[in-house]
């Protein structure tokens, strides 16, 4: 076990927090989601300013009893509320980025070939718990969050989270990303060095597209290691904390 202890997919947390924003869910928040790589973080980044809206959104669903197939149920009957939850869409919306690296300048020498290509997080070491905290047997896995890590050979990145309905209430749907550039160094560690990125998906009813250009990425540093189709990144401080990404084969395009 690459890993040496307890794996699950809630460990990290944010080093930062998102500034709550009149208490709604809003590009502070996504910023933040951004760059965490598992769930727990990405619970941290949505607890700042958008739990209590996100609950009451919840709430409102739920009382409505909209029928799992009624995709408009949630918009018709909690509009309002869903409005409240999140910041308004900007004035002049920007496209979503079909080719993020496409705008990414190469990095020097590239990467390592056995790091190009998708990962998806399958696991990550538990944070340690205070002395005398009791043990938590249930790591919480969550179901509705996916985290994928592409790596170009050009030496550009894309982190991506996938936030469902489970998460941000019925009906809507985030997929938030940055990218930039997977800078390696002589020594097996790697910058991820974040230049933008966009949270898109439906949210209220309605198509969203949010910049997250003017964000503050931190660009954490990980010490890498792939064995096989494993991509393990350690965070390169005291804690050590690891997390595990497997391989994800891509489907070729079909022949003409």
């Amino acid at each position: 076990m690459l890993l040496g202890g307890a794996l699950s997919a809630s460990a990290q947390a944010p080093s930062r927090r998102p500034r709550t924003v009149a208490g709604v869910c809003g590009a502070a928040n996504w910023v933040c989601v951004a760059e965490c790589i598992d769930a727990a973080c990405v619970d941290q980044c949505l607890r700042q300013g958008c739990e209590t809206s996100l609950d009451k959104l919840q709430s409102c669903t739920e009382k409505a009893g909209c029928a799992p197939d009624d995709t408009s149920c949630p918009t018709r009957t909690c509009g309002q509320v869903c409005q409240q939850a999140f910041e308004p869409a900007p004035p002049s919306p920007e496209k979503e980025q079909q080719d993020p690296c496409a705008s990414v300048q190469p990095a020097g020498a590239g990467v390592p070939k056995d790091v190009v290509g998708r990962w998806e997080l399958a696991a990550a070491t538990l944070k340690p718990e205070p002395p005398g905290t009791p043990a938590r047997a249930d790591p919480q896995p969550r179901p509705d969050f996916v985290r994928s890590l592409e790596v170009q050979p050009n030496g550009c990145f894309v982190l991506s989270t996938q936030l469902k309905d489970a998460t941000l209430g019925r009906g809507n749907q985030l997929e938030v990303r940055a990218w930039g550039t997977f800078a390696v160094s002589k020594d097996d560690k790697v910058v991820l060095q974040a230049k933008d990125g966009q949270a898109t998906g439906p949210v209220c009813g309605k198509p969203r597209v949010i910049p997250l250009s003017k964000g503050k990425f931190r660009g954490p540093r990980y010490k890498y290691q792939v064995e096989g189709d494993t991509l393990t990144l350690t965070i390169d401080d005291p804690s050590k904390r690891a997390f595990q990404f497997q391989r994800v084969e891509t489907p070729e395009p079909p022949k003409e």
